[in-house]
Order: structure tokens, then C-alpha cells, then sequence
């Protein structure tokens, strides 16, 4: 590294807390704004649930983020609040250090500040708006690049080992960190720090990362491999094919479409600028991970974005060179002043933060309507909203229900979701209501199974009538779920009264197995 890039790397570390600080507060200060719109999220059901059938492994992903909400829960409570706060801490830990990994490219002020907006204005505050291990899983590949640069940047063993705490914490949280680690390994065998494969600190950082990750493994084995064949029946049924138009497209969406230019520069000068060729290795971890992800062909937009930190470090330092270069002064000003402004303008596609009727016609004005990524009728609200509405309302009408059973009936009714959200709902509102916990079939659910309920009375959310009479003799719809914003599988949905069944909970159960 030449003497004045480093001084300029010095002097920009020196005015990292105020602008990395400012950034994570303002991001922090967002998801403040919006915690309480709308309600739970589905999957915050099934996290809920899950804290209390712990175990090492789960369906559809590692124990970590179970393990945190567990304790967090016992401390802080399961209201919306208390559930919300540890996602919005996460976004703003992260958002600090991919404003620290712009100062160690030698990124000043403007730089930084690029970098903190680009973090913050995009698709990260809808992930860290809810509780889910996607929140964290942007953390710990952030926290992943700064240490990866200290690991390279002349690093002894101690810092390889911290590199691969961190990737098998990772891993433990969410199995796509292996995409980071695959890059990892892609980036040095294809640039200048090759030869630190010749060192035991890759190699000690790998193993490492292994054996946090092998509790999870073991599981997988002892169960049968489950998230193998939830992965096998998630691509089969329910994820949308996407060509590589299609998913590049949803790159600059969820990135949000005004900030493309900043980590479109930042990838270039990540592979051709002299400069930052030292960190080459950043832009061949997000070109691997791409590349497995449109190999699959059906992946979510929201599955590279934890790859992009230092893409948009590299872009603000570009930006910030940019308009040194043709001395443009003013751009100091414009360039942050419009991210702002066009953030904003953007922001309600990421947060909840305007009421459902206004937020479609916002959308609809701007000519950006959902988009489904999974296969389902179309909805007014995204999914990420729309899995906000309805719970308390379901739980509702299935109390209603409980309660025009006997006495008799209730000490023996089960209460059957046919996903974990319906489930989820029912264990989560329904203790408030006098409800009896719920059983599904759906992934984790399967797994703690039908309970110790006699259960000749089941109440059963959603399905078929024809379908539940191949478990029960007397089947009756008794009411109907509606509401307007929910999923549309998650409305206008029979609530159905079960007498009689055909065998006990105990021997049917094998048949309800549904992981997907």
C-alpha cells in the first residue's frame, strides 16, 4: 500500500465514530419509527413456538437465532416491542460496520457517509424489521468482511480464529453462510492473498467454523436430514422459477433501483482499480455467491443482499474519488442530500411505515405493485406485509369456536393449523383466549408432535373438508376466517369442527409430515 493511502486510510479511521455511529443510529432511529406498525410476522409465530421445544437443529433452520430469542424473551417479553428490538440492533451494528469497512478502503467523510445511507435506504430495513435469523445473518457476514480484511491485512492466527468463530456462529444462525465461506475460498485462490493458504490461518479458521457448526450436523443426521427434504419440496412447490434477468432485476430493487450506481462502481473498482485491487477478494465473494444463486435458479432477491457491504463501502470511496477528481465540491452536499431524498421516497416499500390502504396506493402511483416470489395469488400488500395481519383475528375466531364445544368436548379438543403461522397464532393469542396449544404438520411443528391430548375433537384451521374425512367420521364447517389484508391463503379460510377420527393422533401423525 503506498504511504499516501495510508495516511488517508489513518485519517479517515479517525472520523469513523461519528459517521459509523451516526449511520447505525439513524438506521436504529428508522426501525424505531415503524416497530410497532402492523403486527407479528408469521415467521416471528414460528420463532415464538419454537423457544419452546428446544433443541439443536429445526426443520428449516439452525438452532442460533432460537437459542438468542429464548433468552432475549425470558428477559424483555414476547410483546412486539420486546421482539422487534434485538432485528433493529442487528441492522444498526451492521450498518456501523460496513461504514468502518468503507474507512479501512480509505473511504473519508463523503464516502462513508455514501456508504452508511446506501447500508440503510435498501432492503435491509425490511430484514431487520422482524425477528428472524436473516437479520442476523447480515450481521455476521458484515462482521465476516471486516474481519476477513484484518485476517489478510497482516493478521496472525488469532485473527483467522476470529474470522471462523464468527462464520460458524454464522453457520450455526443460517446454513447460506457455506456461500461465504465458498467465496472465501474462491476469492483467495483467485487474487494476490493465495498465499495465505500456505499459512495454517485459513485453514484453523475453517475448522473452527466447522466445529461450532457440527452440533447442527449431528442433528441433521439423527433426524434424518429434514432440511434436506424441506429444501427438495421448498424448490418443487413453492419457490418461483427466476430467469437471471428476473433475479438481477430484483438485485437493483431490493437494493434499492436510485442507489445501483454506488455498488455497480463499487464492484468495478473492486476488479479493475489499482487502487483497491488489494481487496479484489470482496468482489469474487459476491460474484460466487451470484453465480450459485442463479445456477439454482429459484432464490429470492433477498439472498445476495448480505453480500453487498463491500461492494457499497467500495462504491462510496469511488463516489467520494469521483468528485474529488473533477473537483466538484457541491457534490458533497447533493450526493448525500439526494440518497436521503430518494431513500425516503423509497423507504415505505421497506417499512411499514404508512397505513395498508395508503401503502397500495403509494405503490400503485409509483407503479410498483407486489411482486409474488412465491407461488401464490396475487395480494394487494407484499408478503412481507401481508404476513402481518389477520393472526390475532384467526386466533380469535377458533376461541370462538372452542368455546361452543361442551365442557367436555374442550378438556379433550385439539386445535390443528395446516402451517406454522396458523399454529403459531393459535399458541401465541390463543393462551390469552383459554385456547390449548396448537399441533400442525408443518416442519418443526411435525416434530413436536400431536401432544398428550385425547384429541377425538379436533378444530381445524383451513384445509378441505374431503381431506379431513379421511381422518374423521363427522366433519362440519363451523366459520369462515376473513381479512382483507392477509395472505390469500390466509383468508376467507373454513375453520371446521372434527368428531369421530378414524385412528388415534398417534398414527396418523406420520401422514401429516409436511415440510416445505
Amino acid at each position: 500500500m503506498r504511504a499516501g493511502e495510508t495516511r488517508a486510510g489513518t485519517a479517515a479511521m479517525r472520523v469513523v465514530p461519528r459517521v459509523a455511529i451516526a449511520a447505525a443510529v439513524g438506521f436504529f432511529l428508522l426501525e424505531l419509527a415503524a416497530i410497532t406498525q402492523y403486527d407479528y410476522f408469521r415467521d416471528e409465530l414460528y420463532y415464538l413456538a419454537s423457544t419452546r421445544h428446544p433443541a439443536l437443529g429445526y426443520v428449516d433452520h439452525p438452532p442460533l437465532s432460537i437459542l438468542v430469542l429464548t433468552a432475549w424473551t425470558a428477559l424483555a417479553g414476547d410483546s412486539l416491542v420486546a421482539l422487534r428490538l434485538p432485528p433493529a440492533f442487528n441492522g444498526a451494528l451492521a450498518t456501523l460496520l460496513a461504514v468502518v469497512l468503507c474507512a479501512r478502503l480509505g473511504g473519508g467523510r463523503l464516502a462513508q457517509a455514501v456508504t452508511g445511507l446506501a447500508t440503510t435506504f435498501c432492503g435491509y430495513l425490511a430484514i431487520h424489521h422482524y425477528y428472524s435469523m436473516n437479520s442476523f445473518d447480515l450481521l455476521f457476514w458484515a462482521a465476516a468482511f471486516l474481519l476477513l480484511m484484518r485476517a489478510l491485512d497482516g493478521g496472525g492466527r488469532r485473527r483467522w480464529l476470529l474470522l471462523g468463530l464468527v462464520l460458524g456462529l454464522g453457520l450455526l444462525n443460517k446454513i447460506s453462510v457455506l456461500w461465504l465461506g465458498l467465496g472465501i475460498l474462491v476469492g483467495l485462490l483467485l487474487t494476490r492473498h493465495r498465499r495465505a493458504l500456505a499459512s495454517p490461518g485459513p485453514w484453523l479458521a475453517g475448522v473452527l467454523a466447522a466445529a461450532i457448526f457440527s452440533p447442527y450436523v449431528l442433528w441433521q443426521t439423527r433426524h434424518g436430514w429434514p432440511t434436506v427434504e424441506f429444501m427438495r419440496n421448498a424448490a418443487a412447490e413453492k419457490m418461483v422459477s427466476l430467469s437471471p434477468v428476473e433475479f438481477l432485476s430484483g438485485q437493483l430493487m431490493y437494493m434499492n433501483p436510485l442507489h445501483a450506481p454506488i455498488w455497480l462502481l463499487g464492484l468495478g473498482a473492486l476488479l479493475l482499480a489499482p487502487r483497491l485491487g488489494r481487496w479484489r477478494i470482496y468482489a469474487w465473494i459476491y460474484l460466487t455467491v451470484a453465480a450459485i444463486l442463479l445456477w439454482s435458479g429459484q432464490s429470492k432477491a433477498f439472498y445476495l443482499g448480505p453480500a453487498y457491504p463491500p461492494l457499497l463501502a467500495a462504491g462510496g470511496v469511488t463516489v467520494e474519488r469521483l468528485l474529488a477528481r473533477r473537483g466538484l465540491r457541491w457534490g458533497r452536499v447533493a450526493v448525500p442530500a439526494l440518497m436521503v431524498l430518494g431513500g425516503l421516497l423509497m423507504t415505505p416499500l421497506a417499512l411499514p411505515v404508512l397505513p395498508p390502504e395508503t401503502f397500495i396506493g403509494y405503490t400503485r402511483a409509483i407503479g410498483m405493485a407486489p411482486r409474488a416470489e412465491e407461488r401464490h395469488a396475487p395480494t394487494d400488500l407484499p408478503q412481507q406485509y401481508a404476513d402481518m395481519f389477520g393472526w390475532r383475528e384467526m386466533a380469535a375466531t377458533v376461541a370462538t369456536v372452542y368455546e361452543g364445544l361442551s365442557p367436555a368436548e374442550r378438556e379433550r379438543c385439539v386445535i390443528y393449523g395446516q402451517n406454522y403461522g396458523e399454529a403459531g397464532a393459535i399458541d401465541l393469542f390463543g393462551r390469552r383466549l383459554g385456547l390449548p396449544g396448537a399441533i400442525s404438520g408443518h416442519n418443526s411443528y411435525w416434530f413436536w408432535g400431536p401432544g398428550d391430548r385425547v384429541g377425538d375433537v379436533a378444530i381445524i384451521i383451513g384445509g378441505t373438508q374431503e381431506g379431513i374425512l379421511e381422518f374423521f367420521e363427522e366433519v362440519s364447517r363451523v366459520a369462515v376466517h376473513r381479512h382483507r389484508y392477509a395472505m390469500p391463503y390466509e383468508t376467507d379460510l373454513p375453520i371446521f369442527v372434527a368428531r369421530r377420527p378414524r385412528a388415534q393422533w398417534g398414527e396418523a401423525w406420520p401422514r401429516l409430515r409436511r415440510f416445505i
